[in-house]
């Protein structure tokens, strides 16, 4: 069956994705740097050994993490998107980004630029949050007659398409979930300030003041202890996992085919056409 439409996320406000991807934090969050170190394992499966590499925002994606990447490929030559001090090539055989794409404006744009920097045979490697996280808090908001705390994040059947449409191949997506505990509702809320900020357009339009956060962290302590955690305060997250390869040129034969050097030189790595 044909897949579905691409869905456009119109629920991010593109001024307010802009601002937070130019912020650079001195210290990644928690969350990040644990599915980037779950992402690392992920690496184990591929072969290709890369000779240059590219990480999309690590200050956002995870700084241990792209220490951790410095060490795996010491051979190899590192850039950063930014923050590499010229343009990367368009030769990348691997890019790394890390819990960013998911604050995209159009993330189809960003997956086509990706392809673009990637070598023939290139692949990349990224995470995003998915649909199932944080569903406490958007209950708990909801039914308060709240703003939405968090825009909506896309379901990972979605990110397969896209990444077809985009031009990858060997797409593979899974999905795990991790509950994290917090002690107190303003450690909770300390988390989720670390992780990102709130990109739906119709989230509250100014600054709250201390009596809503106050009534805030009473009703966090109230609808998400868990008796199984000793009371702790409970939030689930989907965490959605992707890699795919940008694939060598292939050309029917023909009585008369033109293709470029670069594609030439490309195929003959390959080792074949398509008959």
């Amino acid at each position: 069956m044909p897949s579905s439409p691409v869905p456009v996320l119109f629920d991010i406000d593109p001024v307010a994705a802009m601002r937070w991807q130019r912020q650079q934090p001195h210290v990644s969050p928690w969350l990040h740097e644990e599915v980037a170190q779950r992402m690392l394992q992920r690496l184990d499966v591929i072969r290709l050994q890369p000779e240059q590499w590219l990480h999309w925002q690590p200050e956002q994606g995870g700084l241990k993490a792209h220490e951790a990447l410095l060490h795996r490929y010491s051979q190899a030559r590192a850039w950063q998107m930014p923050g590499s001090s010229s343009p990367a090539p368009c030769s990348i055989d691997m890019l790394w980004a890390n819990m960013v794409l998911d604050k995209a404006i159009d993330p189809r744009d960003v997956l086509a630029q990706w392809r673009r920097l990637l070598s023939h045979d290139g692949f990349v490697m990224f995470s995003v949050l998915g649909p199932g996280s944080s569903p406490e808090l958007r209950s708990l908001y909801q039914a308060r007659g709240w703003a939405p705390p968090c825009h909506a994040f896309t379901d990972i059947h979605d990110w397969g398409d896209m990444l077809h449409q985009a031009g990858f191949s060997d797409v593979v997506m899974d999905a795990e979930y991790l509950t994290l505990t917090f002690a107190t509702p303003e450690r909770l809320v300390q988390e989720l300030r670390e992780l990102g900020v709130n990109l739906h357009p119709d989230r509250f339009p100014s600054l709250r003041g201390r009596r809503w956060r106050d009534k805030l962290y009473q009703v966090l302590s109230e609808r998400l202890a868990d008796p199984g955690q000793k009371g702790q305060l409970a939030l689930t997250f989907e965490i959605i996992y992707g890699h795919a390869f940008k694939p060598a040129p292939r050309v029917r034969v023909s009585s008369s085919s033109a293709v470029s050097l670069q594609d030439m030189r490309a195929m003959l790595r390959k080792g074949g056409t398509e008959n």
